[in-house]
């Protein structure tokens, strides 16, 4: 007779046996088939990276002729846009420099009239060669009318700019004899020694000073002594304060 076969599990134990089975299972074993499938991915992966490679080397040439047509026309649009760019920027270039070309010349030649005028009215300083004439006239015998003269004779010489003492001469300059027995110049007494500048042609205006019958012939009639001297430079330094015409208008001028 046998004995009882005690069919109770014991728990932890078929537990721990459970897991085990569970662990081999799942761990990787190099089988054929598991070889054989790692080649076929190695080999795939190889073969996709290749035409990768391949692809991005080739570039155009793998493109078919219509396709390359079709780039080479696209080239050649935007080739002749840029062309049309450059030369309407050329044309700018070139309109923008003949404009301040002009300009410039322009504003150059205003500033020339604007300084010849300054000097014509007195209103700026100029220098230049000339002459200066010197009267002594220690009996006070010269009048007015010499002094009248002698500007006279140099604006017929070419004087550019002259001045009288400390009077600059203009168009409105006038003379008179004053009761002290001084010159007055546009209302400014002037005493002897006469001191008059020119700016001009030295020579001619020391000619012009120095004709038989003139100036100096007339000062030493008088008494009186002239001396002329050229100089390299002569300085006008007096100026005019001008005031502005009450009546006189310029008048509007048209452009053609």
């Amino acid at each position: 007779m046998t004995e009882p076969h005690d069919a109770t599990p014991s728990g932890p134990r078929d537990a721990h046996h459970a897991w085990s089975r569970l662990r081999r299972a799942g761990s990787p074993r190099l089988s054929r088939s598991n070889l054989f499938a790692m080649v076929l991915a190695l080999a795939l992966g190889f073969a996709i990276i290749a035409q990768v490679r391949q692809t991005s080397l080739q570039g155009l040439e793998t493109l078919r002729e219509d396709e390359l047509v079709r780039i080479l026309a696209d080239v050649d649009q935007d080739g002749d846009q840029l062309s049309g760019e450059v030369r309407d920027l050329q044309s700018s270039l070139e309109l923008l420099k003949s404009r301040t070309t002009g300009e410039q010349e322009a504003q150059r030649a205003a500033q020339e009239r604007l300084d010849a005028l300054a000097i014509l009215a007195g209103t700026a300083p100029a220098k230049g060669p000339g002459i200066l004439l010197r009267l002594e006239d220690p009996q006070r015998q010269v009048r007015q009318n010499l002094l009248l003269d002698a500007v006279q004779e140099l604006r017929a010489a070419g004087a550019e700019a002259i001045q009288v003492g400390d009077v600059r001469v203009v168009a409105s300059t006038w003379f008179a004899d004053t009761p002290e027995g001084d010159i007055s110049v546009s209302g400014t007494s002037v005493s002897p020694p006469y001191v008059i500048r020119a700016i001009g042609d030295p020579n001619t205006l020391a000619g012009a000073m120095q004709i038989p019958g003139g100036v100096t012939a007339t000062a030493r009639r008088v008494g009186a002594e002239a001396s002329v001297d050229i100089r390299d430079e002569v300085e006008v330094d007096a100026l005019l304060s001008v005031t502005a015409p009450q009546y006189a208008r310029p008048v509007p001028t048209t452009t053609p």
